[in-house]
Protein backbone atom coordinates (compact mmCIF):
# COMPACT_ATOMS: atom_id res chain seq x y z
CA UNK A 1 0.00 0.00 0.00
CA UNK A 2 1.13 3.34 -0.74
CA UNK A 3 1.84 6.70 1.39
CA UNK A 4 -0.26 9.60 0.46
CA UNK A 5 1.93 12.71 -0.16
CA UNK A 6 1.44 15.87 -2.46
CA UNK A 7 2.58 15.11 -5.94
CA UNK A 8 4.38 18.15 -6.22
CA UNK A 9 6.74 17.59 -3.19
CA UNK A 10 9.95 16.80 -3.87
CA UNK A 11 10.04 13.70 -2.21
CA UNK A 12 7.56 12.09 -4.80
CA UNK A 13 9.55 12.15 -7.56
CA UNK A 14 12.29 10.12 -6.09
CA UNK A 15 10.23 7.75 -4.24
CA UNK A 16 8.40 6.80 -7.45
CA UNK A 17 11.73 6.61 -9.28
CA UNK A 18 12.87 4.56 -6.85
CA UNK A 19 9.56 2.29 -7.75
CA UNK A 20 8.19 3.16 -3.88
CA UNK A 21 4.18 3.42 -4.34
CA UNK A 22 3.29 6.80 -3.67
CA UNK A 23 0.08 8.09 -3.98
CA UNK A 24 -1.29 11.81 -4.61
CA UNK A 25 -4.30 13.53 -2.71
CA UNK A 26 -6.11 13.35 -5.03
CA UNK A 27 -6.31 9.86 -5.91
CA UNK A 28 -6.22 8.43 -1.87
CA UNK A 29 -9.65 10.54 -1.83
CA UNK A 30 -11.32 8.41 -4.09
CA UNK A 31 -10.06 4.89 -1.86
CA UNK A 32 -12.25 3.54 0.46
CA UNK A 33 -9.69 2.76 3.06
CA UNK A 34 -9.29 3.95 6.14
CA UNK A 35 -5.37 5.59 5.75
CA UNK A 36 -2.87 5.81 8.75
CA UNK A 37 -2.00 9.52 9.57
CA UNK A 38 1.06 10.09 10.61
CA UNK A 39 2.67 13.88 11.43
CA UNK A 40 6.35 14.28 11.43
CA UNK A 41 7.27 17.38 12.99
CA UNK A 42 10.79 17.56 11.44
CA UNK A 43 13.20 19.72 13.08
CA UNK A 44 16.54 18.61 10.80
CA UNK A 45 17.98 22.16 8.81
CA UNK A 46 18.01 19.67 5.64
CA UNK A 47 14.32 19.33 5.35
CA UNK A 48 13.63 17.98 2.33
CA UNK A 49 16.29 14.91 2.61
CA UNK A 50 14.69 14.43 5.64
CA UNK A 51 11.25 13.96 5.05
CA UNK A 52 12.35 11.59 1.83
CA UNK A 53 14.38 9.29 4.03
CA UNK A 54 11.57 9.05 6.80
CA UNK A 55 8.62 8.99 3.81
CA UNK A 56 10.87 5.95 2.36
CA UNK A 57 10.86 3.66 5.16
CA UNK A 58 6.69 4.21 6.01
CA UNK A 59 6.15 3.61 2.64
CA UNK A 60 7.09 -0.48 2.98
CA UNK A 61 4.41 -1.66 4.97
CA UNK A 62 0.88 -2.82 3.64
CA UNK A 63 -0.58 -0.01 5.14
CA UNK A 64 -2.05 3.19 3.90
CA UNK A 65 -0.59 6.25 4.99
CA UNK A 66 -1.14 9.81 5.39
CA UNK A 67 1.61 11.90 5.99
CA UNK A 68 1.45 15.76 7.60
CA UNK A 69 4.61 17.52 7.89
CA UNK A 70 5.21 19.87 10.68
CA UNK A 71 7.43 23.04 11.39
CA UNK A 72 7.79 25.01 14.47
CA UNK A 73 6.15 28.83 13.86
CA UNK A 74 8.37 29.94 16.72
CA UNK A 75 11.47 29.56 14.85
CA UNK A 76 12.06 30.10 11.28
CA UNK A 77 14.47 27.64 9.59
CA UNK A 78 16.87 29.29 6.94
CA UNK A 79 18.07 26.23 5.10
CA UNK A 80 15.14 25.63 3.33
CA UNK A 81 13.22 27.36 0.89
CA UNK A 82 10.72 29.18 2.67
CA UNK A 83 7.70 28.72 -0.28
CA UNK A 84 8.78 24.85 0.62
CA UNK A 85 7.78 25.52 4.14
CA UNK A 86 4.67 27.33 3.26
CA UNK A 87 3.33 25.10 0.35
CA UNK A 88 3.83 21.45 2.51
CA UNK A 89 4.55 22.31 5.89
CA UNK A 90 1.86 23.05 8.51
CA UNK A 91 2.12 24.50 11.87
CA UNK A 92 1.34 23.11 15.01
CA UNK A 93 -1.52 25.72 15.38
CA UNK A 94 -3.22 24.45 12.53
CA UNK A 95 -2.69 20.68 13.65
CA UNK A 96 -3.73 20.44 17.30
CA UNK A 97 -7.10 19.89 16.92
CA UNK A 98 -6.92 16.72 15.23
CA UNK A 99 -5.88 13.26 16.61
CA UNK A 100 -3.13 11.11 14.75
CA UNK A 101 -2.41 7.38 14.74
CA UNK A 102 1.69 8.30 14.91
CA UNK A 103 3.73 10.90 15.06
CA UNK A 104 7.52 11.06 14.53
CA UNK A 105 10.04 13.81 16.38
CA UNK A 106 13.36 14.07 14.15
CA UNK A 107 16.73 15.15 15.41
CA UNK A 108 17.61 18.72 15.93
CA UNK A 109 21.49 20.41 15.03
CA UNK A 110 21.17 21.44 18.62
CA UNK A 111 22.60 19.20 21.10
CA UNK A 112 24.95 21.31 22.79
CA UNK A 113 22.71 23.52 23.86
CA UNK A 114 20.65 23.75 27.46
CA UNK A 115 16.66 22.43 25.95
CA UNK A 116 15.52 25.92 27.63
CA UNK A 117 17.76 27.93 25.43
CA UNK A 118 16.81 26.40 22.33
CA UNK A 119 14.64 28.76 20.59
CA UNK A 120 11.80 26.61 20.04
CA UNK A 121 11.47 24.78 23.76
CA UNK A 122 7.94 26.09 24.78
CA UNK A 123 6.41 25.79 21.39
CA UNK A 124 7.97 21.48 21.61
CA UNK A 125 7.03 21.64 25.29
CA UNK A 126 3.35 22.15 24.15
CA UNK A 127 3.76 19.94 21.18
CA UNK A 128 5.25 17.34 23.58
CA UNK A 129 2.04 17.41 26.22
CA UNK A 130 -0.56 17.19 23.25
CA UNK A 131 1.44 13.84 21.55
CA UNK A 132 0.16 12.20 24.93
CA UNK A 133 -3.46 12.92 24.11
CA UNK A 134 -3.64 13.22 20.43
CA UNK A 135 -1.07 10.38 19.51
CA UNK A 136 -1.57 6.57 19.56
CA UNK A 137 2.26 6.31 19.47
CA UNK A 138 5.14 9.01 19.40
CA UNK A 139 8.23 7.76 17.49
CA UNK A 140 11.34 10.09 19.09
CA UNK A 141 14.68 10.40 17.04
CA UNK A 142 18.11 11.66 18.34
CA UNK A 143 17.77 15.42 19.54
CA UNK A 144 14.34 14.41 19.90
CA UNK A 145 14.82 11.40 21.85
CA UNK A 146 16.54 13.51 24.36
CA UNK A 147 14.53 16.26 24.15
CA UNK A 148 11.41 13.85 24.97
CA UNK A 149 13.22 12.02 28.02
CA UNK A 150 14.46 14.91 29.56
CA UNK A 151 11.04 16.94 29.47
CA UNK A 152 8.90 13.45 30.55
CA UNK A 153 11.44 11.78 32.88
CA UNK A 154 14.04 14.60 34.01
CA UNK A 155 16.95 12.46 32.08
CA UNK A 156 19.66 14.61 31.25
CA UNK A 157 22.07 14.52 28.72
CA UNK A 158 25.92 14.49 29.13
CA UNK A 159 28.44 15.87 26.84
CA UNK A 160 30.98 13.39 24.80
CA UNK A 161 34.90 14.07 24.73
CA UNK A 162 34.47 12.63 20.81
CA UNK A 163 31.24 13.23 18.74
CA UNK A 164 29.68 10.00 18.33
CA UNK A 165 29.99 9.62 14.66
CA UNK A 166 29.92 6.43 12.41
CA UNK A 167 27.83 3.01 12.15
CA UNK A 168 27.81 1.33 15.59
CA UNK A 169 26.88 -2.57 16.53
CA UNK A 170 23.52 -3.14 18.96
CA UNK A 171 22.31 -5.71 20.88
CA UNK A 172 18.85 -6.52 21.79
CA UNK A 173 18.21 -6.78 25.07
CA UNK A 174 16.37 -9.28 26.09
CA UNK A 175 14.14 -9.80 29.15
CA UNK A 176 11.88 -13.12 28.64
CA UNK A 177 8.88 -10.84 27.04
CA UNK A 178 8.25 -10.92 23.44
CA UNK A 179 8.53 -7.32 21.96
CA UNK A 180 7.05 -6.77 18.83
CA UNK A 181 9.01 -3.75 17.97
CA UNK A 182 11.96 -5.94 17.78
CA UNK A 183 10.49 -8.92 15.48
CA UNK A 184 12.61 -9.83 12.91
CA UNK A 185 15.78 -7.85 13.79
CA UNK A 186 18.81 -9.75 14.24
CA UNK A 187 20.46 -10.06 18.32
CA UNK A 188 23.32 -7.85 16.52
CA UNK A 189 22.05 -4.93 14.16
CA UNK A 190 23.52 -1.20 12.90
CA UNK A 191 22.36 1.75 13.21
CA UNK A 192 24.02 5.10 12.40
CA UNK A 193 25.13 7.97 15.27
CA UNK A 194 25.73 11.71 14.87
CA UNK A 195 25.82 13.45 17.81
CA UNK A 196 28.04 15.31 20.96
CA UNK A 197 25.78 14.11 23.76
CA UNK A 198 24.87 10.81 25.31
CA UNK A 199 22.10 9.32 27.59
CA UNK A 200 23.06 7.27 30.91
CA UNK A 201 21.57 3.42 30.48
CA UNK A 202 21.91 3.80 33.94
CA UNK A 203 19.53 6.77 34.25
CA UNK A 204 17.16 5.18 32.24
CA UNK A 205 17.18 2.33 34.18
CA UNK A 206 15.88 4.23 36.97
CA UNK A 207 12.52 5.02 35.49
CA UNK A 208 10.27 2.12 35.86
CA UNK A 209 7.86 3.55 33.28
CA UNK A 210 11.26 2.69 30.52
CA UNK A 211 12.42 -0.09 29.16
CA UNK A 212 15.77 -0.58 26.89
CA UNK A 213 15.78 -2.62 23.65
CA UNK A 214 18.78 -2.00 22.34
CA UNK A 215 22.42 -1.27 23.27
CA UNK A 216 25.36 -0.13 22.03
CA UNK A 217 29.03 0.15 23.63
CA UNK A 218 30.49 2.54 21.91
CA UNK A 219 26.71 4.69 21.61
CA UNK A 220 24.83 3.50 24.35
CA UNK A 221 21.18 3.16 24.89
CA UNK A 222 19.70 2.79 21.49
CA UNK A 223 15.90 2.14 21.51
CA UNK A 224 14.40 2.83 24.45
CA UNK A 225 10.11 2.49 24.99
CA UNK A 226 7.71 3.65 27.69
CA UNK A 227 6.22 0.38 28.64
CA UNK A 228 2.53 1.51 27.30
CA UNK A 229 4.12 2.05 23.65
CA UNK A 230 3.08 5.36 23.38
CA UNK A 231 6.85 7.08 23.61
CA UNK A 232 9.64 5.19 21.28
CA UNK A 233 13.00 6.85 21.34
CA UNK A 234 15.84 5.90 19.24
CA UNK A 235 19.03 7.24 19.95
CA UNK A 236 20.35 7.37 16.47
CA UNK A 237 19.31 7.43 12.73
CA UNK A 238 18.37 4.66 11.02
CA UNK A 239 16.53 6.94 8.37
CA UNK A 240 19.98 8.05 7.54
CA UNK A 241 20.86 7.45 3.25
CA UNK A 242 23.96 5.48 2.46
CA UNK A 243 25.69 9.23 1.91
CA UNK A 244 24.10 11.21 4.87
CA UNK A 245 27.35 10.51 6.75
CA UNK A 246 29.50 11.20 3.90
CA UNK A 247 27.77 15.04 3.40
CA UNK A 248 28.38 15.39 7.48
CA UNK A 249 31.67 14.81 7.24
CA UNK A 250 32.00 16.64 4.21
CA UNK A 251 30.19 19.59 5.40
CA UNK A 252 32.21 19.35 8.89
CA UNK A 253 35.64 19.46 7.05
CA UNK A 254 34.87 22.32 5.41
CA UNK A 255 34.07 24.35 8.18
CA UNK A 256 37.31 24.04 9.46
CA UNK A 257 35.83 21.63 12.44
CA UNK A 258 37.93 19.13 14.06
CA UNK A 259 36.48 15.85 12.71
CA UNK A 260 37.44 12.65 12.03
CA UNK A 261 35.88 10.02 9.72
CA UNK A 262 33.02 8.21 10.43
CA UNK A 263 33.69 5.19 12.38
CA UNK A 264 32.82 1.46 10.38
CA UNK A 265 31.69 3.60 7.11
CA UNK A 266 33.49 3.81 4.33
CA UNK A 267 34.30 0.37 2.37
CA UNK A 268 37.65 1.67 1.37
CA UNK A 269 40.77 3.68 2.24
CA UNK A 270 40.31 6.65 -0.48
CA UNK A 271 36.70 6.86 1.66
CA UNK A 272 34.50 7.00 -1.76
CA UNK A 273 32.27 3.95 -1.05
CA UNK A 274 30.34 2.93 2.24
CA UNK A 275 28.98 0.20 3.93
CA UNK A 276 25.68 0.48 4.55
CA UNK A 277 24.79 -2.47 6.70
CA UNK A 278 21.54 -0.91 8.41
CA UNK A 279 18.56 -0.83 5.91
CA UNK A 280 17.05 -3.89 6.49
CA UNK A 281 17.40 -3.21 10.77
CA UNK A 282 15.39 0.29 9.47
CA UNK A 283 12.74 -1.05 7.41
CA UNK A 284 11.64 -4.17 9.84
CA UNK A 285 12.12 -1.56 12.70
CA UNK A 286 9.43 1.23 10.90
CA UNK A 287 7.18 -1.50 10.32
CA UNK A 288 6.71 -2.80 13.28
CA UNK A 289 6.28 0.18 14.87
CA UNK A 290 3.63 1.37 12.25
CA UNK A 291 1.75 -2.29 12.54
CA UNK A 292 1.99 -3.13 16.18
CA UNK A 293 2.03 0.30 18.14
CA UNK A 294 0.22 2.29 15.63
CA UNK A 295 -2.09 0.17 13.21
CA UNK A 296 -3.44 -2.32 15.21
CA UNK A 297 -3.92 -0.17 18.35
CA UNK A 298 -5.19 3.05 17.52
CA UNK A 299 -8.42 4.07 19.34
CA UNK A 300 -8.71 7.09 16.75
CA UNK A 301 -11.89 6.68 14.55
CA UNK A 302 -10.26 9.81 12.35
CA UNK A 303 -13.51 9.94 9.91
Amino acid sequence: MPIVIDKDIPAFKILTGERIFVMDTDRAFSQEIRPIEIAILNLMPTKETTETQFMRLLSNSPLQVNITLVRTATYNPTHTEQEHLKRFYKSFAEIKTRKFDGMIITGAPVENMPFEQVAYWRELEEILDWTATNVTSTLFICWGAQAALHYFYGIKKHPLKEKCFGIFAHQRVFDGEQEPLMRGISDEFHMPHSRHTIIYAEDIKNVPDLKILAFSRRAGASIIKSRDNKRVFVTGHMEYDRDTLKKEYERDKAKGLDIKPPVNYFADKEMTKVKMNWSSTANLFYINWLNYYVYQVTPYKLD
